[in-house]
């Protein structure tokens, strides 16, 4: 489970960073990228969160050594992943911020 769990972490940062890197240098609209790069974390949030519940939910298996290894990669994973939230939301209110920023510019 740990491996298949740290392997889908890395899968999904890896996608997530793919996708920011990806839409960023993309030839559109300032506003039109800031649109699809939100949606796309808000995506990624999603899933990080449904990954969290679903390792929280898989605690209740019986008392092992197993599982006290298992219980322990859970909850770093699920750290680890709560700190990508958050840079996802910050990286989301930065997005929002600048499309603000540059719709003021725009009208003024």
């Amino acid at each position: 489970m740990s491996k298949k769990t740290n392997a889908l972490l890395a899968f999904l940062t890896g996608a997530a960073a793919g996708a920011i890197l990806g839409v960023l240098y993309a030839p559109e609209e300032g506003s039109s990228t800031r649109d699809k790069l939100s949606y796309k974390l808000s995506k990624t949030r999603d899933k990080l969160k449904a990954l969290i519940d679903e390792l929280i939910s898989d605690i209740d298996s019986p008392n092992s050594l197993a599982k006290t290894q298992g219980d322990q990669v859970v909850n770093q994973t699920r750290e680890k992943a709560e700190r990508l939230l958050g840079d996802v939301d910050d990286l989301i209110s930065q997005i929002k911020g600048d499309q603000s920023s540059e719709q003021n510019s725009v009208n003024n």
